[in-house]
């Protein structure tokens, strides 16, 4: 199967939570902080518990990279657990020039054996081509970022009037040779979601900031479901994997992937 059709598949099931497995040492229960395999076993009940819920899991790779080697075993070894019908995300944010960007494209999808990435279109097309380059994996493209810092460079004005990250989308859409392109667009851009989603054409969409950024998930499927698109996923970490600290996380955050899954779920009958 490849990464397109997992993540149609999920969004005709109406999946459309992507669990974010940012795990911080700092962060997850005390008792599996002094646990040499703590991340590990954290990673591997959350997935377990939401696995039947969740349209893809995405592995921020600066948490597990800022362990050295012992943190890039973690995230190896929980890509693993993924389940092969669920698509996994590496957002890793990559973007270079020539053989920089092909051995990274190699690391993410041959070694890792991940089915995704995010990518920062920054430096050009040719920055991005190797990973295009994998017909069958998927490639979302930073279009506009959930952070107040969007505003440095994203929304920049054009001379023709429009913004950088609608030039950018643009581009996106010129890209998609493969059908292998998405584009990341903050859930908390909801006044530029609702006036760009016309333009996302076929694209899948990926929607990081609900919950503790303060993206709403009602607003999100309000707004596809006006335009009868279900090709998209929302990215929320923090407020499903730490909704408990106690020994219940695991099933605290299935739960409250539940309350998501509910509202998400809620599709017009035409679509």
């Amino acid at each position: 199967m490849t990464s397109q059709e997992k993540i149609l598949t999920k969004n005709n099931e109406g999946k459309f939570i992507c669990v974010g497995l940012d795990t911080d040492i700092n962060k997850i229960p005390k008792f599996l902080q002094n646990d040499p395999d703590g991340i590990f076993k954290f990673n591997q009940s959350i997935i377990e518990a939401t696995k039947e819920f969740t349209a893809a899991y995405k592995i921020n790779f600066a948490f597990y990279e800022r362990s050295g080697s012992e943190g890039i075993e973690e995230l190896e070894r929980t890509v693993e657990l993924i389940p092969k019908d669920i698509l996994s995300i590496a957002d890793a944010k990559r973007g270079d020039i020539g053989n920089t960007s092909e051995l990274y494209a190699r690391s993410v999808y041959e070694h890792f054996k991940f089915d995704a990435i995010t990518l920062n279109a920054y430096m050009g097309k040719d920055s991005l081509q190797p990973f295009l380059d994998y017909k069958d994996k998927m490639n979302y493209i930073l279009v506009l970022t959930s952070n107040a810092g969007a505003n440095d460079f994203e929304k920049l004005e054009l001379k023709n009037g429009g913004f950088l990250y609608q030039k950018i989308l643009q581009s996106v859409n010129d890209w998609n040779e493969y059908k292998n392109c998405g584009i990341v667009f903050g859930a908390t851009k909801v006044d530029e979601l609702k006036n760009n989603i016309k333009n996302f054409s076929k694209l899948s969409v990926l929607l990081p900031g609900v919950g503790a950024q303060g993206g709403s998930m009602e607003d999100i499927t309000e707004i596809f479901n006006e335009e009868n698109r279900i090709n998209y996923i929302v990215n929320v970490s923090r407020s499903i994997i730490y909704k408990s600290s106690n020994e219940d996380y695991a099933e605290a955050a299935r739960n409250e992937l539940i309350s998501l899954f509910k509202i998400s779920s809620k599709r017009n009958a035409g679509i």
